[in-house]
């Protein structure tokens, strides 16, 4: 999504698809490597060494790729390096461990098992929380130690089990910790890092701290990807993101009371040279209470799909009042892409099924969509990072999964035990 600066009151500036008051709920303190604190409403960039402002985009042809067809392998991956490293990324699958026992996870598939079984597999995953393949035994992360600059990988304690916090503990202790990668656990490799620089901001992004959330989910302590303003990811060169007018699904887990609405709290499908390129150039999950463009029932926060010059909650950016808020602390938001329509899904992460709401045409001037296949994180297409929001896990499919499959991904999160 493009941000454009508006002033409100003269005195404070948001970005273009921040809310007329809509700011974050969330008592979550600054995301960003400095470990500064600061409220997550805050309705400007924080903790960014670089202007979020540009006011168009950048004229582009736009690459289109993704560089791999979408393929069907359904395995998990083995990516990371080495436990620790002084700033490589290594190339071993061997995942860091503290040596703490661990049973597995609470789930007979996870996600992408789910997801390769409907024939629509995963081509990307990632979660700093847990396992998203049941026989997934690498690397979920990446951590940057600010005494130093060291780097250590952070794995699962059992193949499809849970993060090892341990390791990171053991390793930050006495230090600030940010997450350098968040690694793709699908065979594809699509990693994300440090967003590089965009049309709307011209400097790279700010990785995350390491420990802004503890929390605990199936039983085990674990820690979330926090997204404030300055912060986000990226991988501008995949394998396997749809590209043009193929289909793909979404879905994240994140907070229903860390939220802003600011541009733009996303994950999924972007422009590959860090520009907006128009309309349709981009399809990704948003989940925030931004009212620029579209919006649900009520105040927010919403899922809603960024497809790049607009976030749609339905067909067009009238307000949708089967678009209803997600509050509960943990929430999965998901949209679903192919060709001439899309989907939006959502749930309490914690409990129930998810409720769809959305199902029908692409707003005009949609259609058919351009997506150049990139991923990003917690930003816009362009590179704008004014949101706020916060990660626990997601995946991108190749191809549009029945919506049994969804109900059983639900299900599985469900069963993970956020919280719990």
């Amino acid at each position: 999504m493009r941000a454009r600066t508006l002033s409100i009151l003269a005195s404070v500036t948001i970005y273009a698809c921040a809310s007329n008051g809509g700011n974050s709920t969330s008592s979550f303190p600054d995301g960003g490597a400095g470990g500064e604190t600061s409220e997550s409403s805050s309705s400007g960039p924080s903790g960014t060494s670089g202007s979020s402002g540009g006011s168009g985009p950048s004229a582009s042809s736009g690459s289109t790729g993704s560089s791999g067809s979408s393929g069907s392998s359904s395995g998990p991956g083995s990516n990371g390096g080495s436990s620790s490293s002084s700033g490589s990324d290594g190339d071993s699958s061997t995942p860091s461990s503290s040596g703490a026992a661990d049973s597995g996870p609470a789930y007979a598939t996870g996600p992408c098992d789910i997801y390769a079984s409907a024939g629509t597999p995963c081509v990307a995953a990632h979660s700093t929380v847990r396992a998203l393949y049941t026989d997934y035994g690498g690397n979920l992360y990446q951590v940057r130690r600010a005494s130093d600059g060291t780097t250590k990988n952070i794995g699962v304690l059992a193949p499809g089990g849970f993060a090892d916090s341990a390791g990171q503990d053991s390793f930050c202790a006495g230090t600030q910790c940010t997450i350098s990668i968040l690694y793709d656990q699908s065979p594809r490799g699509n990693n994300l890092t440090s967003a590089p620089a965009g049309g709307a901001k011209n400097t790279p992004d700010d990785e995350a701290s390491a420990t802004t959330l503890e929390l605990t989910v199936g039983g085990h302590s674990v820690y979330a990807l926090v997204v404030n303003p300055g912060i986000g990811y990226r991988n501008d060169t995949t394998s396997g993101i749809a590209t043009g007018d193929k289909p793909e699904g979404e879905y994240m887990v994140t907070s229903g009371t860390h939220f802003n609405g600011g541009c733009c709290f996303d994950y999924g499908n972007a422009e590959t040279n860090n520009h907006d390129d128009g309309d349709g150039t981009m399809e990704a999950v948003y989940f925030g209470n931004s009212t620029t463009w579209g919006k649900g029932a009520g105040t927010g926060p919403w899922v809603m799909a960024d497809l790049e010059n607009g976030l749609f909650a339905g067909q067009s950016v009238a307000a949708n009042a089967s678009n209803t808020p997600l509050t509960s602390t943990y929430v999965t938001a998901m949209v679903k892409g192919r060709s001439g329509g899309f989907a939006l899904k959502g749930a309490d992460a914690q409990m129930g099924t998810l409720t769809t709401m959305y199902d029908g045409a692409r707003p005009a001037g949609y259609n058919p969509m351009k997506k150049q296949g990139a991923i990003i994180l917690g930003i816009g297409g362009d590179n704008s990072n004014g949101a706020a929001g916060t990660f626990f896990e997601g995946c991108m499919t190749a191809g549009d999964a029945p919506d049994a499959s969804d109900d059983a991904v639900q299900a599985n999160i469900v069963a993970a035990g956020y919280g719990q």
